[in-house]
């Protein structure tokens, strides 16, 4: 352990952390039955869900395009959330920010014997079936009943993309999987090839077409994965990459004193080339 990290350690011990203490404080204040914010006072665990994701996806995002200050700023939105969680806990006397900071400390320890205990030397890869291993065990220890599925314990709350690469990962961990990248493109034109037989299709079924839209997307994931691409990295670098292109597109007619609105699909083509290759 760092000379900076035991500093850290005998900091939170001796009590030397004023501005955690500070942070707890305000967000008592906030959920003060009397003199508290109307707003905060009627939030609950799970009206404040959408917040959580939003700023865990802005950290994110300050992360990838933000400087330090940025990334500072975002992940103090994101411990607040865990603070109004834990004030939400402290009310219902369930628990505090004490004890969700003791929970993971002893979960961090636990799943780390090869650092916290005899057990050392490890490999990656054992590193990671360890955990698994132990998670396992936890589960036991706490009488959670076996999974009936190996897909039955991946939460349903993140996003789609997140929730098809780890249900895919689930299933290769047991060697359902494709060996390599080739089938994996071949099945990526399949479903491509079936959403456009269902397009083509006189009348259209629009719920056809959203369910092969759906295989379609899972096989891209799937495509992702193979490739060692985090598919929702890979889709918010793509977001932020069409933004900056077609801002300079904007910016190119309003210096022509254009209304884009006005401008041809042609001549806005036209401009999106010329971006791309003062890109590149």
């Amino acid at each position: 352990m760092s000379s900076d990290s035991t500093n850290e350690l005998d900091d939170l011990e001796q009590g030397r952390y004023p501005q955690v203490e500070r942070l707890l404080n305000i967000m008592a204040k906030l959920r003060d039955p009397d003199t508290g914010c109307p707003w905060d006072k009627q939030q609950n665990f799970a009206s404040i869900v959408p917040y959580t994701i939003e700023e865990a996806y802005e950290v994110a995002d300050a992360i990838e395009n933000g400087s330090m200050l940025d990334i500072q700023d975002e992940l103090g939105d994101l411990l607040f959330q865990v603070v109004f969680y834990a004030q939400l806990g402290k009310e219902q006397q369930a628990f505090d920010f004490e004890k969700i900071a003791q929970t993971i400390s002893d979960k961090l320890e636990r799943r780390h014997p090869h650092i916290f205990s005899k057990q050392s030397d490890l490999s990656v890869e054992q590193v990671k079936l360890n955990w698994d291993a132990i998670k396992q065990q936890e589960r036991v220890q706490k009488g959670i009943p076996a999974a009936m599925s190996i897909l039955q314990n991946i939460p349903q709350g993140m996003s789609p993309l997140m929730v098809a690469d780890k249900i895919q990962k689930a299933c290769a961990k047991v060697g359902f999987d494709w060996p390599n990248v080739i089938p994996v493109v071949d099945k990526v034109e399949e479903e491509i090839a079936e959403v456009m037989e269902e397009v083509k299709q006189q009348p259209q079924n629009q719920q056809r077409i959203e369910e092969e839209m759906g295989d379609l997307l899972f096989a891209v994931v799937n495509l992702s994965r193979h490739l060692n691409v985090n598919p929702e990295t890979a889709l918010r670098k793509a977001n932020h990459k069409f933004t900056a292109r077609f801002t300079k597109v904007e910016q190119h007619f309003a210096e022509q004193n254009r209304e884009i609105s006005e401008a041809t699909l042609g001549q806005m083509e036209a401009i999106w080339q010329k971006v791309k290759q003062l890109e590149s």
